[in-house]
């Protein structure tokens, strides 16, 4: 039986992850923070069939202790502040979770299980102003807030990891993915919650900033099977996991709206509050990479993923279970 180590296992992609690997017969082991914030919703369903152990990316002893206790064949690292706009108000402690955090993992790694498969979060927020359309495992990074700035430290900390160690080091430069687990702080949902909440009659209005940024939208589910099927090759390499297809935060709001019978235009009010100090303009993934060389594709459709998590939503509103 193959044991992982997933830290950020309680957040959207660590919890869909433990759901493919536990389908896999893997002995899945969470690393959750001792923090009185934490939930546990998203994997409550599972939660009985994994280990929780508490460790935190700051605490490199703890890390150590963590791994040599555990003895992982792969690590899958997914914790990180990764909240956007909280980057520009916590910059420091974003820094330390989402770069430093990173070498602490691989230093633990280096030190305990150095024949493990690890696997880094990276972030199509590292590519920023993007310097070339559409971005590639080669495209130059041109980070716009703390966090893309941390990420990209975070990215080439591994590789440097991978080059002078020879340990089997993976990024996956994921571009954006959404589900129903999705957090309410982040845009997605923010905006199918509210649609849930304007048709059942308890909200009025939403309020957004930029209606004209572009994302490559893709759905959690499908992008954490292209995290497993990195770590299953032969040799450990980089790969942007991406639809190719870019939608505005315009388009999303149009299908999730039209979804339930409602026209946005009707409900959305611009608020100065959301604008980001420096924007994304445009993010598009070419995942050729990994389509040819993992034989990963994509499933779910933007359109799907959309009505998904709207209906998702209205669930929840209603009082009933969600665990999709």
């Amino acid at each position: 039986m193959k044991k992982a180590l997933i830290t950020g296992i309680t957040g959207q992609d660590g919890s869909y992850l433990a759901e493919l690997l536990l389908s896999k017969g893997y002995q899945v082991t969470g690393m959750v923070r001792r923090a009185s914030t934490e939930t546990f919703d998203r994997i409550a369903h599972f939660k009985d069939q994994i280990s929780l152990r508490q460790a935190d990316l700051l605490d490199q002893f703890s890390l150590v202790k963590l791994l040599d206790d555990v003895q992982p064949d792969e690590i899958y690292n997914l914790a990180a502040m990764s909240f956007v706009p909280t980057s520009w108000s916590q910059p420091v402690l974003t820094g330390e979770f989402t770069a430093l955090g990173v070498t602490k993992v691989l230093e633990a790694m280096r030190m305990v299980c150095p024949k493990a498969h690890f696997y880094q979060a990276s972030s199509s927020e590292m590519f920023g102003k993007v310097l070339e359309t559409p971005q590639t495992e080669t495209t130059p990074f041109y980070p716009r807030s703390p966090y893309g700035v941390a990420k990209v430290y975070g990215h080439f900390i591994t590789v440097n990891y991978r080059e002078s160690y020879d340990l089997f080091a993976c990024s996956g430069i994921l571009f954006n993915h959404e589900s129903p687990r999705r957090g309410k702080e982040f845009v997605t949902r923010k905006i199918t919650d509210a649609v849930a909440r304007i048709k059942l009659g308890t909200q009025k209005e939403l309020r957004m900033g930029n209606l004209d940024a572009k994302r490559d939208w893709g759905f959690a589910g499908d992008y954490v099977r292209a995290m497993w099927l990195m770590l299953q090759q032969d040799r450990a390499d980089d790969y942007v996991v991406a639809t190719g297809e870019t939608h505005s935060v315009r388009k999303f709001l149009e299908i999730a709206f039209a979804h339930v019978g409602l026209n946005y235009e009707d409900y959305v009010v611009i608020d100065p509050e959301f604008i980001r100090p420096a924007e994304v303009e445009l993010l598009l993934g070419n995942p050729a990479k990994a389509k040819a060389q993992l034989g990963w594709q994509p499933e779910v459709t933007f359109e799907q993923l959309v009505t998904r998590m709207v209906d998702a939503d209205l669930d929840r509103q209603m009082g009933k279970t969600v665990t999709a």
